[in-house]
């Protein structure tokens, strides 16, 4: 089992409910409130789990540029009030940012029984083998 500093457990909480208020946000019609709420739980979350050096690091990196210039655009835009076209760009930089992890959880889901099988169907195969690529999503 792995062990957490207490600080890493209060980020798995903060990230945990930031996580939940985003999609009760989006459920909710995209709610201007709630989204900003989840955002900012969020991104703090993250810095709580890994580290504000880390997550600096991460997040400022030349080659993600782009990446974080989205993401955290996206965060700004629903704070100013546009919640729809914020979590657009959210989406789109959380994919560019994350690409290089989905792989792995990708291997990891296809070990598991029932969701490896379902993985597996003919439709979603394709699919999966595709977000699967780490080179090839751009």
């Amino acid at each position: 089992m792995i062990s957490l500093t207490d600080s890493q457990k209060i980020g798995m909480g903060l990230t945990g409910f930031g996580v939940f208020f985003l999609f009760f946000g989006m459920m909710l019609f995209f709610d201007k409130a709630l989204l900003a709420i989840g955002n900012i739980l969020f991104v703090s979350g993250l810095s709580f789990v890994i580290g504000l050096e880390r997550t600096f690091r991460f997040f400022f990196q030349r080659h993600k540029a782009k990446a974080t210039s989205f993401f955290l655009g996206g965060v700004l835009v629903v704070l100013i009030g546009w919640p729809i076209i914020g979590v657009i760009l959210e989406i789109y930089g959380f994919f560019l940012l994350f690409r290089g992890f989905f792989p792995v959880a990708v291997g990891f889901i296809r070990r598991i029984p029932v969701l490896g099988s379902l993985l597996s169907l003919p439709g979603i195969r394709n699919l999966v083998d595709k977000i699967g690529e780490s080179n090839n999503m751009v």
